[in-house]
C-alpha cells in the first residue's frame, strides 16, 4: 500500500491507499496519545501504513520553505 491523492475521495486529501484514512487522521491519532496499536484496531490499518503516513508528512514538511517574518 502507499499514500494517495484522488480528489475523488476524502476531497483529495493524502489517505492510505484502500482506505479512506487520511495521513491527518493518522497523525491526529498519534499527538492524541493513541499507540500504533490503538490505531491498528481502530482504523483498521497496519503498522506499516502508520509508518507510510508518517514519511509522507515528514517529506512534505522538509518541503516547506521557511523565512523570516518581520513585525
Amino acid at each position: 500500500m502507499a499514500i494517495i491523492i484522488d480528489n475523488k475521495i476524502r476531497f483529495g486529501r493524502p489517505i492510505i491507499e484502500g482506505t479512506g484514512i487520511t495521513v491527518e487522521e493518522i497523525l491526529g491519532a498519534l499527538s492524541g496519545g493513541m499507540t500504533t496499536e490503538d490505531i491498528v484496531k481502530e482504523y483498521g490499518v497496519t503498522k506499516e501504513n502508520i509508518k507510510e503516513a508518517l514519511e509522507y508528512a515528514s517529506e512534505i514538511i522538509s518541503e516547506e520553505r521557511v523565512g523570516l517574518i518581520k513585525k
